[in-house]
């Protein structure tokens, strides 16, 4: 079987790394893969999750599977944490949660659901998107369509056409909409815009499927959640996959979650009973450690407030590094105004460069990000600032 196989291409983010490791320039720079990295480059640990893993080597007694729907106590508490504390929706058991194996597990769950109710549904998804949500959910059988949604001239959100491609759909679509952070673009909806969205939700019938994998680095937690819970206190139904890869930092462990809210408390424990059918094919049970530490830090005030905290470090960081590399490309005469870049949310910008350039960043300037020119803000740095913008000068 293996000999007739070709070797097919990297994954065109996560190869750059590959790239990155191997290119011996003292002056690289990764600006590809979506993690956060410190002004030396690491990706560091929570304290708060140092705590949590230090209180589970303590008191695990076990290494037994955990339920499909995975560790109770993370479904539970991670609904509060995205619908808010007092949503009505969790008062009235109209929702349902299970843990996956990171928000991708969340997101190909979510396709799976969707395809299982209606095979081959009409998935809407922005243009552009994550590079990923076109194979995740594509091969989960869904009929992949976009509606517009970023205008690379203005570096604005098109939002009219957004919203009259929407209003045409009926009950058999479905609508990926990015919760906060958009990715690839950093261009977020308002609060006005989120209530159009849910207002035609409501009155065409399509199921919004709310990818929320940044919450609290854009503009904090509970900023970060309003279109997520304006879309819950509106639209009938609603699917929203999480992932707590970047705000909680556990990128290796692998943890995320698929909450649904419905109509009725009949009417989620039968999503529950699909969602739990779909994960047993897929990956039988998701992982614990990472749910573990999750739902400690939630429900112990001391950890939270910590994590809170390093959470907010991080956002203000990241917005920091935002007019950092804006200014500079300013003081330097850039013939680009890359001013749109402070106004943007979360971990990504385009920056607007034609693919040539960014090949030309890459082979000349060891400067690493992917060809559409998605940087990743956090690779930026006080250190490798200079560097950087004379690099994108000189091929300007």
């Amino acid at each position: 079987m293996f000999e007739s196989f070709e070797k097919l291409p990297d994954d065109p983010i996560l190869g750059l790394t590959v790239a990155y490791n191997e290119d011996p320039n003292p002056n690289k720079i990764d600006l590809g893969a979506g993690v956060y990295k410190t002004e030396d480059g690491n990706t560091p640990i929570f304290e708060a999750v140092k705590k949590a893993e230090a209180i589970r080597l303590e008191t695990e007694i076990s290494k037994s599977y955990t339920p499909i729907s995975g560790y109770a106590p993370f479904c539970e508490r991670v609904q509060p944490l995205i619908l808010g504390d007092s949503h009505a929706a969790i008062a009235d058991g109209r929702t349902c949660a299970a843990a996956t194996p990171g928000g991708s597990g969340a997101l190909r769950l979510a396709g799976e659901l969707i395809n299982s109710w209606k095979p081959g549904a009409s998935l809407w998804v922005s243009s552009p998107t994550w590079g990923n949500h076109t194979p995740l959910l594509g091969q989960a059988g869904l009929n992949i369509k976009e509606y517009p949604y970023y205008d690379r001239a203005s570096h604005g959100i098109r939002f009219e056409e957004m919203l009259e491609t929407l209003n045409g759909l009926g009950p058999e679509d479905v609508v990926l909409l990015h919760g906060c952070c958009h990715n690839p673009t950093g261009a977020d909806l308002t609060e006005e815009q989120w209530r159009a969205v849910a207002k035609a939700a409501t009155q065409c019938g399509f199921l919004p499927l709310v990818d929320f994998a940044y919450q609290g680095l854009g503009d904090g937690l509970a900023a970060d959640a309003t279109g997520v819970r304006i879309m819950a206190e509106t639209a009938p139904e609603l699917l929203v996959s999480y992932s707590c890869s970047k705000n909680f930092g556990l990128y290796r462990d692998r943890i995320g979650a698929l909450l649904a809210v419905t109509g009725s408390g009949d009417a989620a424990a039968a999503a529950l009973s699909h969602m739990k059918v779909n994960a047993r094919r897929l990956y039988s049970v998701p992982p614990a450690h990472g749910a573990f530490i999750v739902a400690t830090i939630l429900a112990n005030a001391e950890l939270r407030q910590n994590w809170e905290q390093e959470l907010e470090g991080m956002c203000r960081r990241i917005n920091d590094l935002r007019a950092l590399f804006a200014d500079t490309m300013k003081k330097k005469g850039s013939p680009v105004d890359f001013d749109f870049i402070k106004g943007e949310k979360g971990m990504f910008s385009f920056l607007g460069l034609e693919k040539d350039k960014v090949r030309r960043l890459r082979d000349e300037y060891s400067i690493y990000f992917v060809d559409n020119s998605r940087i990743n803000v956090a690779g930026i740095n006080p250190g490798n600032v200079d560097y950087l913008t004379d690099s994108i000068l000189a091929v300007l």
